[in-house]
C-alpha cells in the first residue's frame, strides 16, 4: 500500500468518525475498561459452565433446546441449562462493550489506524467465538474445541488490554524505545513462552477430571501426570525469563511505567504459580480451578501491558 493509499484511507476513517455523535472524554477510559473486564469475566462465567458440568446444558446450537431459544425447564434439567443459557446472555453484553470500544477509538482517536484494528479485532472476536463455542455443544465438548474457545478468549482479552494502554497515547505510530534492545527482546520472547504456558495449561485442563459436563465426559488421551509436568517445566522458564525482563527494564528503562508493568508481570505469576501447584496437589478442587482460569486472564492483561510499555506510543 502507497502513501496516497494509506493517506486516503485515515482520511475516510476520519470522515466516518466526524459523522458519528462524539464520545465525551470522561466515558473514553471507563467504556474500553468495562471492555476489558467483560472479555475477563465471560471467561469466568465459561469456567463455571465447565466446572459445574453445565457444558450440555443447552443441548444444541444456536437454539438451546431444539425448538427453543431459551432454557425448557424440566424436573431432570437442574440448573446446568440456566448457567449455559447465562453464559450465552453474557455475550451479547460483550457484543455491547466491544462496539461501545469501537465507537471510543473511531471517535477519540480518527486517524490512529492501528487503534481501530485492535477494537476491530475485539468486535470481530465475538461472533466467531459464538460461532466456535456452537461448535462446541454441537460436538459434544469435544476437548480441542473446547480449548480453541478458551485460546480465543485470550486473544480477545489481549486485545482488549491493549485498547486500555492505548487511551494513555494520543499519537499514532510505533513510538519509540522506553528500554534497552534487549530487554525488548526479552519482553516479546517472554510473551511467546507464556503463549505456551497457556498452550499447555489448556491441554491439562482438556486432560483432567473437568470435562464440562458430568454425563459426557470428554478428555484428550494424554496422561494428566505427564502433560501438568510439561506445564510445570514450562511454567519455571516462564518465571525466569520474567525475572530477566524485569531486571533489564529496570536497569534500562526511562519509563516508570515499564518499571511498573513487569513488576505486575512477576506478581501475577507467582500468584498464578502458586495457585496451580496448589490445586495440584490438592485434587484440581473447582474453586482453584476457576482462580486458575481467573489467573491466566489477568497474566495475558499483564503481559500485554508489558510488552506494550516498553516504547512510549505502542498502539
Amino acid at each position: 500500500m502507497t502513501d496516497v493509499d494509506r493517506s486516503t484511507g485515515t482520511s475516510r476513517l476520519a470522515r466516518a468518525a466526524g459523522r458519528l455523535p462524539s464520545v465525551p472524554s470522561s466515558w473514553v477510559r471507563p467504556l474500553l475498561l468495562a471492555n476489558l473486564v467483560g472479555e475477563v469475566g465471560i471467561v469466568v462465567t465459561g469456567g463455571i459452565v465447565r466446572l459445574t458440568g453445565s457444558g450440555l446444558g443447552c443441548s444444541t446450537w444456536p437454539e438451546c433446546q431444539p425448538g427453543s431459544f431459551t432454557p425448557v425447564r424440566t424436573p431432570a434439567s437442574g440448573y446446568h441449562d440456566l448457567v449455559e443459557f447465562g453464559n450465552r446472555m453474557l455475550t451479547y453484553v460483550v457484543a455491547v462493550l466491544a462496539l461501545a470500544s469501537l465507537w471510543v477509538v473511531l471517535t477519540h482517536w480518527p486517524r490512529r489506524r492501528r487503534l481501530h484494528r485492535v477494537a476491530g479485532g475485539v468486535l470481530a472476536g465475538i461472533p466467531a467465538q459464538a460461532v466456535l463455542g456452537g461448535i462446541t455443544v454441537l460436538t459434544g465438548l469435544n476437548p480441542w474445541t473446547v480449548m480453541s474457545h478458551f485460546l480465543l478468549s485470550m486473544v480477545l482479552v489481549a486485545l482488549s488490554a491493549a485498547l486500555v494502554r492505548g487511551a494513555h497515547d494520543e499519537v499514532s505510530g510505533p513510538g519509540e524505545l522506553v528500554v534497552h534492545p534487549l530487554a525488548r527482546t526479552l519482553a516479546l520472547a517472554t510473551s511467546a513462552v507464556g503463549a505456551v504456558v497457556l498452550l499447555l495449561g489448556v491441554v491439562v485442563t482438556g486432560s483432567g477430571p473437568h470435562s464440562g459436563d458430568a454425563d459426557r465426559p470428554a478428555r484428550t488421551g494424554f496422561d494428566p501426570r505427564f502433560v501438568s509436568w510439561m506445564h510445570a517445566d514450562a511454567v519455571m522458564l516462564f518465571c525466569g525469563l520474567v525475572i530477566a525482563t524485569l531486571v533489564a527494564v529496570r536497569i534500562s528503562s526511562q519509563s516508570d511505567e515499564a518499571r511498573r508493568a513487569w513488576t505486575m508481570v512477576l506478581v501475577v505469576t507467582l500468584a498464578q504459580g502458586l495457585v496451580g501447584y496448589v490445586q495440584y496437589f490438592t485434587g484440581l478442587p473447582e474453586l482453584l480451578v476457576l482462580v486458575h482460569m481467573l489467573g491466566a486472564s489477568l497474566l495475558v492483561v499483564a503481559l500485554t501491558f508489558g510488552v506494550l510499555s516498553t516504547r512510549r506510543h505502542p498502539v
